[in-house]
């Protein structure tokens, strides 16, 4: 049988589906109602319902609700002395008593506002007993879907005979997972799902690192192996009661989630935990482990080292074409991306680095092409030495090894970085961002396929969840180089995580000084280019310094900035420029727009200048513009940054356009390799001595030449 992607394998057949919500999802750590998630879950319920879907929801949280309503009741009407003395929890039907009406009055608040009719139904254990009590609710749930009506249920708690244990021999549902699973087999749902507090079921605790979430629980397999925590925080079940009422209501024929995203589930997306009755027959997507991934990069890289260049090329010219001949496929996925973006309200600044605009991949194949056509990088005798007389020393240039490279929204930079990995012979393993799942995998997909069976498709792994990121983070026997490209926040964080060495690629608050003596149409050509060609680059300018003296001239000061306003750029001011041109405070210099938007401020000089770039720069690229050559020799050799330019915009900071054919990133580390990272920025060397038998013995039979063989010749 084929390899079976779980959630794909029924989403497509859902038609009624049935969510289950616990009091551990509508509560918060402290007891009272997450009101912020409630929303969201009701906004999204509300969405899933307009989408066609017929949706039941069965809800807890009545009695913890109840509880904190009598609390605060109990506390307005106490006296000073009341409080102190012991107080009684209250009995937990009462809380239901009260709770229930709160809930489902909060539940119709919420639903009015969307348009969305919602109903109340209570159950307990005994009805269920009755068949004509049974065959009634189908026929009320099914005449209020009909109608768009959203039913809602809960146990009715407040009047259940029934008392701990909960679960026993005489039961029909035990809690609000038992009920769930109940209603979804009586009621014929195509899917139901058991909203958690966590991702789903883990292999261990969810808090611990090394703990793995199961994507397809197997009774065969994980009953008996699992050992399950606490109950509920807040409610009567847990884990356990939602892992048994899934498994019962599974092998009823009722596919299940346990997670806490339903509706990335009817998207088919792979996330919780799938029961299915025939989960036990699938042939599973292999889930492979951090080191797996690893070690099978290594592996493949060795075999990519052994061939010479023009297999090597013939690989990024096959990879060229694959790109545009997926070039349909590609976009198709790219846009999926983009359309779930924009759902759910990202910036607009991370959708344009998210999308793949018109001519990209044909632009990115050219210049995976020009990289095939570069010199070979590998073996380079970089230094050649006579030690003695027949015995001599090269130095020459050789793979890293194995990367991991850390990625946010682009996922053009994917194609970059997988091209000069096949350039540099090294392994390779991407994580991306997750909003750009499609994109990254259609993209790794077409990538590795072509890549020949003699090296295999391994030599690139791609990362599908943030879960294997710290796995992967202590292989520092596997992994030799980590290149996290995003937020200083990300940077921090890998490099606190990890003994691998990390080449950072940070924020890029980029700056241009213009000079007092700076040519004037230059400098706005330059500061437009440099804001508007392209706002969400990281070598955008982000913010603009002027010299006080072009202030007072004020002429070509106004020029650039109403040049400025009139392409849409916002301006936020430093406590000089703020004043002088009546724009609004910028709240930090150290701060990356990725947007229309930049940072003004008026300086004495180029001094000031450069104290204020090392003080709030990202060391990424800063540009002056100035005729004075002093002045610029100056600002060129003490501005501590990857890239300084003179009279040039920063937006020429890329690997392309340096001509390195691709880049995997702009580092503003200072290691080996700053600014942008080609493929000698992924290349370390190694020592190759070539003798006829000599031997050190005390070296008393050696006579030390140390010629230099490489300039002599």
């Amino acid at each position: 049988m084929d390899s079976v992607d779980p959630t794909r394998a029924f989403v497509n057949r859902v038609k009624r589906i049935v969510v289950k919500v616990g009091t551990a999802v509508v509560t918060r750590g402290d007891g009272r109602l997450a009101l912020g998630r409630l929303g969201a879950l009701c906004e999204q319920l509300k969405d899933i319902n307009s989408q066609g879907y017929e949706v039941i929801l069965v809800t807890s949280g009545a009695v913890g609700l109840g509880r904190q309503r009598l609390r605060y009741r109990r506390l307005a009407n106490s006296s000073f002395a009341d409080l102190q003395n012991p107080q009684n929890d209250f009995d937990g039907k009462a809380c239901a008593a009260v709770g229930q009406s709160s809930l489902m009055a909060l539940y119709d608040t919420m639903f009015s506002q969307l348009d969305v009719t919602s109903s109340q139904l209570l159950v307990t254990d005994s009805v269920f007993r009755d068949e004509a009590f049974r065959k009634q609710l189908s026929e009320t749930v099914k005449s209020l879907l009909k109608l768009r009506v959203v039913p809602i249920f809960n146990e009715n708690d407040a009047v259940s005979t029934r008392k701990a244990p909960y679960e026993d021999s005489s039961g029909i549902f035990w809690d609000n997972d038992s009920l769930a699973g109940l209603l979804a087999l009586e009621l014929k749902a195509d899917l139901l799902v058991l909203l958690s507090d966590v991702e789903g079921l883990y292999d261990g605790p969810p808090t611990d690192p090394k703990s793995k979430l199961i994507h397809t629980y197997v009774k065969e397999i994980h009953h008996g192996e699992i050992t399950f925590g606490d109950k509920s925080r807040v409610g009567r079940g847990g884990m356990t009661a939602k892992v048994n009422a899934a498994v019962c209501a599974a092998y009823g024929g009722i596919p299940v989630v346990i997670t806490r995203q339903h509706k990335k589930v009817l998207r088919g997306d792979r996330i919780g935990t799938v029961f299915h009755q025939d989960a036990h027959l699938w042939t599973l997507v292999k889930e492979e482990g951090a080191r797996d991934l690893a070690v099978s990069a290594r592996e493949s890289s060795r075999q990519l080292r052994a061939l010479g260049s023009k297999d090597r090329r013939k690989i990024l010219l096959d990879v060229a074409d694959a790109l545009v001949a997926n070039e349909g496929q590609i976009i198709a996925e790219n846009e999926a991306d983009i359309a779930v973006a924009q759902e759910n309200g990202y910036e607009k600044a991370l959708i344009s680095r998210l999308a793949l605009k018109p001519g990209k991949i044909a632009a990115l194949a050219t210049s995976i092409r020009k990289l095939a056509d570069m010199e070979e990088p590998i073996g380079r005798v970089l230094q050649k030495t006579e030690l003695a007389e027949g015995l001599v020393l090269e130095k020459v240039s050789c793979p890293l090894g194995v990367l991991l490279v850390v990625f946010e929204s682009r996922p053009d930079a994917l194609v970059q970085i997988a091209s000069l990995a096949i350039q540099s012979r090294n392994g390779l393993l991407l994580k991306g961002g997750k909003e750009a799942k499609r994109s990254n995998a259609i993209l790794h997909k077409v990538i590795t396929s072509a890549i020949p069976e003699n090296v295999g498709g391994k030599l690139i792994g791609l990362v599908n969840t943030r879960d294997e990121i710290p796995d992967l983070l202590k292989l520092d026997d596997v992994i030799d180089l980590v290149i996290p490209r995003g937020s200083n926040k990300l940077v921090s964080q890998i490099k606190e995580s990890t003994k691998i060495p990390v080449l950072g690629h940070a924020d890029g608050i980029c700056h241009v000084y213009i000079d007092k003596s700076a040519n004037k149409d230059m400098a706005k050509r330059i500061v437009l280019d440099a804001k508007t060609d392209y706002p969400a680059a990281c070598n955008a300018m982000e913010t603009l310094l002027v010299h006080k003296d072009l202030v007072i001239d004020n002429g070509g000061f106004k020029q650039i900035i109403s040049g400025l306003q009139g392409l849409g750029v916002t301006l936020y001011g430093g406590p000089k420029a703020s004043t002088v041109l009546n724009i609004p405070e910028t709240s930090s210099f150290n701060h990356e727009y990725s947007s229309l938007a930049c940072s003004v401020e008026i300086v004495d000089d180029v001094t000031a200048a450069i104290n204020h770039i090392h003080e709030h720069g990202s060391a990424h690229t800063d540009c002056i513009v100035t005729e004075d050559h002093e002045v610029a020799e100056t600002f060129l050799s003490q501005v501590d940054s990857a890239a300084i330019f003179h009279n040039a915009s920063t937006r020429f900071c890329d690997g392309a356009r340096f001509g390195l054919g691709a880049e995997v990133g702009i580092s503003t580390s200072r290691i080996h390799a700053r600014g942008p990272v080609g493929v000698e920025g992924l290349l370390t060397t190694r020592w190759i001595l070539r003798g006829n038998g000599q031997v050190v013995d005390s070296d008393r039979g050696v006579k030390y030449t140390h010629k230099d063989l490489l300039t002599s010749t």
